[in-house]
């Protein structure tokens, strides 16, 4: 019996991306500012002192920093046994993006870069709104720049409860997100514009749609809520999942996994949303998982929550929240099988900016047949897929080699 617990967590770089200047992101390093910013006392909020995660330490979480950039993040040196295979992971997608990462990490790099909207204002072209405008049958939009999601709600949202007009913005990434009110807009009817949205930007090759749902009277209580939903353009071939599924296997996308491969190679799909809950249903579809079964959870809160909102101290306080309960999974480890920490992108809370980082990636591979020791510096995010595919004896995608022996 085989099966394979993939866990990402979201925008847990490691610094070191050998084209991190291309980017704008020379010296970007998520977990080891967040460890140096805890060391000297500036991520007190919360909580007090050094960075402490003994369960990540000891599956060689530092040491895995350690190969990207030659140093182990303070606090970070396992102090016993080591209990997982470790290594870090260079991105050769083009972009520094969620679905870039997952698509990569899933064995389908992705060769050819995204579109953008690149402009700071006027972002989005008039004809494509206009069509938007149209096609959902809107009074108007508001926004059309790039901006942070929470500052623009605290500009824009009490205008769009007197107008009715759909806050539409962009970032960085390879993205349009629109805002509107649960109750005053309606939840559904925002979802139904991201669908239409969703074939509107095709042609600009962009890679997700977002709906960006919250509540609140004004501008002082505006809050997102965790309906968030992402419209994602599909891989552009196969991927680990639809192998996984081929071979009659059983692929359980926990958190928003579905959403980011636009449900395809999915067999069983458990939206939930929180740090908690997350782990919550990951360990109960673990429980149930049966032969050949891949579980893939997302947690989202490290990089929505706390790296674009560059709030040091409460990434910190989610990491040391999450690696308590790590215990948790280790325990239900059995015979035959595998689990799979790692990161799609970075999105270090010290660094200028609300937007990603480019930065490898971690990879802590453990059960009870994983040898612990150094995996090195793999060449690509597909090794994982690769290792994975090879682990639960399906086919692979072409792309990444197995780090297991």
């Amino acid at each position: 019996m085989r099966r394979v617990c993939l866990i990402v967590l979201d925008s847990l770089g490691v610094g070191g991306a050998p084209d991190a200047a291309r980017f704008g992101d020379q010296g970007a390093d998520t977990l080891g500012h967040i460890a140096e910013s805890c060391a000297r006392g500036l991520a007190d909020a919360g909580r007090v002192g050094p960075l402490v995660l003994p369960t990540f330490s000891a599956l060689g979480l530092g040491l895995a920093a350690a190969l990207s950039t030659g140093v182990v993040p303070w606090g970070l040196q396992p102090s016993g046994p080591l209990r997982a295979r470790y290594g870090c992971a260079t991105q050769i997608s083009k972009g520094k993006d969620t679905t870039s990462g997952h698509f990569e990490m899933a064995g389908v790099p992705l060769t050819s870069d995204w579109g953008y909207f690149e402009s700071q204002t006027a972002s989005i072209p008039e004809p494509l709104l206009d069509a938007l405008t149209e096609k959902a049958g809107l009074p108007g939009v508001l926004g059309n720049c790039k901006a942070s999601g929470t500052d623009i709600l605290m500009q824009l949202g009490e205008e769009h409860l007197r107008t009715g007009r759909p806050i539409v913005y962009t970032s960085a990434d390879s993205v349009l997100q629109i805002a509107a009110h649960e109750e005053h807009f309606g939840l559904e009817r925002l979802l139904a514009v991201c669908r239409i949205a969703r074939k509107l930007v095709d042609p600009y090759r962009i890679a997700r749609v977002i709906a960006r749902p919250f509540t609140g009277k004004d501008a002082a209580s505006f809050v997102r809520t965790s309906n968030r939903r992402d419209f994602s353009m599909p891989p552009p071939v196969p991927t680990l999942l639809d192998h996984v599924c081929r071979a009659g296997g059983t692929v359980v996308a926990v958190g928003k996994v579905a959403d980011i491969f636009a449900s395809q190679g999915v067999t069983h799909v458990l939206h939930t949303s929180g740090q908690d809950q997350l782990l919550d249903v990951t360990l109960q579809a673990w429980e149930k998982a049966e032969d050949r079964s891949l579980v893939l959870t997302n947690f989202v809160d490290f990089d929505t929550v706390y790296g674009h909102r560059r709030d040091v101290a409460g990434y910190a306080r989610a990491l040391e929240a999450f690696d308590l309960r790590l215990p948790e999974l280790l325990g239900r480890m059995r015979e035959g099988d595998l689990c799979v920490l790692t990161a799609d992108h970075g999105c270090d809370p010290t660094w200028a900016g609300t937007d990603h980082t480019r930065e490898r990636v971690p990879i802590l591979a453990f059960g009870p047949s994983i040898r612990p020791g150094s995996m090195g510096v793999r060449d690509s995010l597909a090794d994982i897929g690769a290792t994975v595919a090879r682990f639960l004896g399906v086919k692979e995608t072409g792309y990444g080699q197995p780090f297991l022996e």
